[in-house]
């Protein structure tokens, strides 16, 4: 009998079981609702800034800080989660996320940047997705890039959903009663997924497929990395790189409502553009997780970096609504693979017992770049007038990126990519 059937027998709820997959679920769910926090802002940014009058770049800041935050507090919740349970941080999480909402419609700008900053992002996301992404990752193998695919689609999912429903609670009850709404429904939503769905411990890992060349052990790479490369100058790299493509990933999820609005596009027909971009990316990120399976985890960023960079440049060709909606489809499909794809390249290369700090570091590369990202897009917009400037930026930034991953694609050995993959 073969070590993968041994294990399957004597564990059948560790790897790759229905466990993993029930887990990889209510994770999922739980990310579908707490992600639809800081689309509040992106939704509502013309009555906020007509409401506490200032500027749109000052109100889109408040999605930003939610970014930022989410990354900086991740880093310490993992190693919480790793302690105390991944249940605990998750829970806490939402009773964050649902003060941080209240905290933002009750007061002014300055309440919305902290509540934002502090409450949705640090202790909210923070708490909930870096956790939750290491937790599932340690729950596959073989099957890895196409779980971290499904979780990391609740993103989507809220972008698919909640911009529509936003839009209308906005229009009929006011920005500030919709976050009100929103905290407490989140809150009733992902406790009980919380407690009751996420109370096993990750099982231990299978013995690995590569082992560890004798010249190299006690150093943190597995395989894969020319000797001139040291483990931290390859989470130097990942974690840039990871920067550079949030920054234009963010572009058009933080402003294509309000850039509707400047073309006379009403601002229902924006949000369902919104929806239609993350839902593109929901279904795409599955045949992402996919391919990332099985040609690995590097590649895949690049392939999707290039259609990132692709679809961009299809929001300066197209003014009209129809053109647009068929751009922000393209879009979604084409990015969306790309964020998971780093975490699977982190868990191929590095050790488990590594990922509870190497994750968090890179996704915190990541929300500072949508972070910059969504605040740059506001900031050229109030000097430059229109949303032009900013894509050519965004598309700039996008191409240093395919520079900066091609580079390290080339300095892994191919086999190692094919390996890594299998």
């Amino acid at each position: 009998m073969s070590n993968r059937a041994q294990f399957a027998t004597a564990e059948p709820g560790g790897v790759e079981s229905r466990r993993a997959w029930a887990v990889a679920a209510a994770t999922l769910a739980i990310l579908s609702v707490s992600y639809g926090a800081p689309l509040l802002v992106v939704v509502g940014l013309e009555p906020i800034t007509a409401d506490l009058g200032v500027s749109r770049s000052a109100a889109v800041l408040a999605s930003s800080a939610a970014w930022l935050g989410a990354g900086v507090g991740g880093i310490l919740a993992g190693r919480i989660a790793d302690r105390i349970g991944v249940r605990w941080t998750v829970a806490f999480g939402a009773l964050a996320l649902a003060a941080g909402l209240a905290a933002s419609a009750l007061g002014g700008i300055g309440s919305l940047w902290l509540g934002h900053l502090v409450l949705i992002g640090a202790l909210g996301t923070g708490a909930i997705y870096p956790p939750l992404v290491v937790h599932v990752s340690r729950w596959f193998d073989r099957r890895r890039g196409t779980a971290l695919a499904l979780i990391s689609s609740g993103q989507y999912v809220a972008g698919a959903l909640w911009p529509i429903v936003f839009e209308h609670g906005i229009a009929r009850f006011g920005w500030r009663h919709t976050m009100l709404a929103f905290g407490g429904f989140e809150a009733v939503c992902i406790l009980p997924l919380a407690l009751l769905l996420l109370r096993a411990a990750a099982p231990p890992p299978r013995p690995a497929a590569m082992a560890v060349p004798a010249g190299r052990r006690g150093r943190s790479l597995q395989a894969g990395l020319p000797a001139s490369v040291s483990p931290r100058t390859a989470q130097a790299m990942l974690c840039a790189a990871n920067f550079l493509c949030c920054v234009p990933m963010a572009l058009p999820m933080a402003h294509l409502v309000a850039f509707c609005s400047d073309l006379g596009i009403a601002p229902a027909s924006g949000a369902l553009m919104l929806s239609t971009l993350l839902g593109a990316a929901f279904v795409s990120r599955q045949a992402w997780g996919w391919l990332a399976d099985r040609i690995g985890g590097l590649p895949t960023i690049l392939a999707g970096s290039i259609c990132q960079a692709v679809a961009l440049a299809g929001f300066l060709a197209t003014r009209g609504e129809v053109g647009l909606f068929t751009v922000s489809a393209a879009f979604g499909l084409g990015f969306s693979g790309i964020v998971p794809a780093y975490v699977l390249v982190i868990r191929q290369f590095f050790p488990a017992r590594e990922a509870s700090w190497r994750v968090p570091v890179m996704l915190l590369c990541g929300t500072c770049g949508m972070a910059f990202g969504g605040w740059l897009g506001g900031a050229i917009y109030d000097r430059a007038g229109s949303y032009g400037a900013a894509f050519l930026v965004g598309i700039a930034v996008n191409l240093v990126h395919i520079a900066l991953i091609s580079t390290l694609l080339l300095r892994v050995r191919p086999d190692a990519v094919r390996v890594a993959a299998a």
